[in-house]
């Protein structure tokens, strides 16, 4: 069984009237509803509705009714659960944003290797002083709205949450402090004490870590991956995404969003908990 899930400002089943759906549930009045939908039909409704909303900017989606609330939350960092790409900013402190930033874009298409891509943009940083890390989380790096409020939500109703990146834990372990999730993992990035001797920790974590990181979470809780969210921008988290029960692409690059089973386009990171079917009264505002 599915529902067709709808959310963004403005949002309400008579947007959708021509489509014949009927028995809506408001789980936000004016921003988020389900409506059932025959299992038979489901895919077709789908495109129907997208259709039909075309320039709305409302998020639409199928979900399936089975386990819906999930009890596991593996969540990438860089433009996902934060509003920058880490690399590309510490590179804008080193004057070597353009450069670096290209890279990171081709990365995130899928385009070029993540791993190799990573040495590549970490080498370029060679020399730079360890303070830029610290400058680069406290002026550029901030939350994206709505991460509190998934976080906490999520956790008062006794899921497991996970920070996986292929960003570096300089950023992970503030970001997940600040967040709220329960752990966290990232690259390393090495330095000589005083600058970045531009390599990476090995082994680098990846698409194949991230997706490996899914699957042992949810073994240590005793769970499949259909009770597992996995959400992401890049092409690193593609793996996770279309393992989990619930994948969802959040913002993201046009390979990703095609090919994940949700898509957030519009609206900010409450939208993961209104897929699980939350009602505006359960989420906890942080």
């Amino acid at each position: 069984m599915f529902v067709l899930n709808v959310i963004g400002k403005g949002a309400s089943p008579e947007r959708l009237s021509a489509l014949g759906l009927k028995g809506a549930t408001v789980l936000s009045p004016g921003l988020a509803f389900d409506v059932s939908v025959p299992e038979s039909h489901a895919h077709a409704i789908l495109a129907e509705a997208r259709a039909a909303a075309e320039g709305l900017n409302l998020d639409i989606n199928l979900v399936a009714v089975k386990n819906r609330r999930k009890k596991l939350l593996v969540a990438d960092m860089d433009s996902t659960i934060i509003n920058v790409e880490c690399l590309d900013e510490l590179a804008d402190m080193a004057g070597l944003k353009p450069k670096i930033a290209a890279i990171t874009e081709r990365a995130m298409r899928g385009e070029i290797e993540f791993e190799a891509a990573l040495r590549e943009r970490v080498g370029l940083l060679k020399g730079l002083e360890l303070s830029a890390l610290e400058r680069t989380y406290t002026e550029r790096v901030r939350l994206n709205p709505g991460a509190k409020s998934l976080l906490a939500t999520m956790r008062a109703n006794g899921a497991h949450t996970m920070l996986i990146s292929g960003g570096f834990g300089f950023f992970t372990r503030r970001v997940a402090q600040a967040a709220g999730f329960h752990i966290e993992r990232g690259n390393t990035l090495l330095d000589d004490g005083k600058a970045l001797t531009g390599e990476v920790g090995m082994p680098i974590l990846g698409k194949q870590a991230k997706l490996d990181a899914l699957e042992e979470g949810a073994k240590n809780l005793g769970i499949g991956v259909d009770e597992a969210l996995a959400v992401g921008d890049g092409a690193n988290d593609l793996a996770m995404i279309q393992r989990a029960g619930l994948g969802v692409a959040y913002h993201a690059k046009p390979v990703v969003a095609a090919a994940a089973g949700a898509a957030i386009a519009h609206n900010d990171l409450t939208a993961l908990l209104y897929l699980q079917g939350y009602s505006e009264n359960e989420i906890s505002r942080v």
